[in-house]
């Protein structure tokens, strides 16, 4: 399988921006699975959740690379939505910049089948689901194509004016 999206952020240069157009993934995450049974995460207990993927954010953005997470979502959002909204502060905390826009906002707007990232506007990697939300077999996929790869910033630039920022979006 090929690399996780961190390893392409630890060499961005300009920009990473990645959008998501689920309303759930690995709905057997363990995470996920003890957020349903009630546990949150305390912020103000950085060390408790600060991981590998937050280093490479607050790496990323330190060298003055432009990190942004655009999330797609039906309303009102399922449980794992719910789920990824409480846990947010880690992103933001990390440096990454969020936004989301409701589905129904999104219903003129011509979108790329998969969720993906854009290095650079250079580089696109797709990830390939499941129908139960888990990372295909090889679900990673590196295209390097220019035309491929203008399309993709276009369309994340064009939900990204649209979407609403995280600090200001407020589930039902």
């Amino acid at each position: 399988m090929q690399p996780p999206a961190r390893s392409a952020l630890a060499q961005a240069q300009r920009s990473a921006a990645h959008l998501e157009l689920r309303d759930s993934y690995m709905l057997d995450d363990p995470e996920f699975i003890a957020w349903q049974e009630g546990h949150r995460l305390d912020p103000s207990d950085r060390a408790s959740w600060w991981g590998g993927w937050h280093d490479v954010v607050s790496q990323a953005t330190a060298r003055g690379v432009a990190v942004r997470r655009v999330r797609v979502v039906s309303e009102p959002v399922s449980d794992y939505i719910r789920f990824e909204y409480d846990v947010t502060f880690t992103n933001v905390a990390a440096g990454e910049q969020v936004r989301w826009l409701p589905r129904r906002q999104a219903k003129d707007l011509l979108l790329p089948g998969t969720d993906l990232w854009v290095f650079d506007e250079e580089m696109v990697l797709f990830h390939h689901f499941t129908g139960d939300g888990q990372l295909a077999e090889n679900g990673r996929e590196y295209v390097t194509d220019p035309a491929l790869a203008k399309q993709c910033t276009d369309a994340f630039e064009t939900v990204w004016r649209r979407a609403i920022p995280h600090d200001e979006y407020r589930l039902d």
